[in-house]
């Protein structure tokens, strides 16, 4: 198309093109995101909303360049008929304390993940088993994956509400996504007790916000009150306060790399129980061979679940964008008329 016509690229445009195909046709509504892995995702949250008089078609923000990302998805001329679907960062958090954040928050054409990203839901705790389970093709339980991460999230909730304090109160260069990445990360693990590897992170969790503490005294005053407002007001829950720390970090240093050491127990488990079963070392080596091709790598088997759509936060999603149809559905249906009392 050429750029002297997408200026007209707008909700009100897309609600024309609709009304073109007739009145008995299904009406388009274009959800924008923000980058290619963004678009698997948004599908699997639209599709089961779609209506006899209405679906969605989620692309990217142009089709004539690679401009992608939040701000471009957002820039658009957003209306009933086109919707921008991106992730909550820190921004649904920070309730407006920025031009972002404004936007994310006030807007009803934008839906956001409540969870900090995509990620976040990947790496839901309930799904985890059944991803490794898909990884290997081994069933066994090796580690519990729920208690585990509600643990977690419990010790690291205060020291989260500091780093979306800092940044709600313009603090965020003193502690940032990074630093509480690097407390949080997981150097080593004994799997046999994670309790004692819970006990370190509690240690290093505890003294960072005993500095915190001292460097923003200020703090005492507004920290608490501001807890109460991400848990009262903005439904955060502190068991799953894994589901609100930047995503990446939650998979790249929390959830793979003890997913990665628990697959490859379960690999090599089942690597010996073959070994053990052959009868002749050609059946083992054609054992071991169709069964290495079967299994497929845990970060690809996280990336491809779908098992999150039970999450509080996603079940939200769906709700706002169910009340959206909702609106557009009512547009639909003509007014009743009113009886005429003089006729006869």
């Amino acid at each position: 198309m050429p750029k002297r016509l997408t200026k007209y690229l707008n909700s009100a445009y897309v609600e024309a093109t609709n009304v073109l195909k007739g009145k008995r046709a299904r009406r388009r509504i274009v959800a924008y995101v923000e980058s290619y892995d963004d678009v698997f995702f948004w599908s699997h949250v639209l599709r089961p909303l779609e209506t006899e008089h209405f679906y969605f078609e989620v692309m990217l923000p142009s089709r004539n360049a690679l401009t992608r990302g939040k701000k471009e998805a957002l820039a658009q001329s957003l209306g009933p008929y086109m919707i921008a679907c991106v992730d909550a960062d820190y921004d649904y958090a920070m309730q407006g304390a920025t031009l972002t954040s404004e936007r994310v928050c006030r807007s009803e054409f934008v839906f956001h993940t409540y969870a900090y990203a995509i990620e976040n839901y990947e790496c839901y705790a309930p799904t985890l088993q059944n991803v490794c389970v898909a990884a290997t093709l081994n069933d066994r339980r090796l580690f519990d994956f729920e208690s585990f991460l509600q643990n977690f999230s419990r010790i690291v909730w205060p020291l989260l509400v500091w780093n979306l304090w800092c940044y709600r109160y313009g603090e965020h260069r003193h502690f940032t996504m990074q630093h509480f990445c690097d407390i949080v990360a997981f150097t080593e693990m004994n799997y046999q007790h994670p309790e004692q590897t819970l006990e370190k992170l509690k240690h290093r969790v505890n003294a960072k916000i005993g500095r915190l503490q001292r460097q923003f005294p200020e703090g005492r005053k507004t920290y608490k009150p501001f807890m109460n407002e991400l848990v009262q007001h903005l439904g955060f829950d502190p068991d799953t306060a894994y589901l609100y720390m930047r995503g990446h970090d939650l998979q790249d240093a929390v959830v793979l790399p003890i997913m990665g050491d628990i697959c490859d127990m379960l690999r090599r488990e089942r690597e010996r129980e073959i070994r053990r079963l052959a009868c002749h070392n050609v059946q083992m080596q054609n054992e071991l061979s169709s069964y290495q091709h079967s299994a497929a790598p845990v970060a690809e088997m996280l990336r491809k679940q779908t098992g999150y759509d039970t999450a509080p936060t996603y079940l939200r999603i769906r709700e706002d964008i169910g009340r959206h149809l909702h609106k557009l559905e009512a547009t639909l249906t003509p007014p009743t008329a009113a009886p005429n009392p003089s006729a006869p």
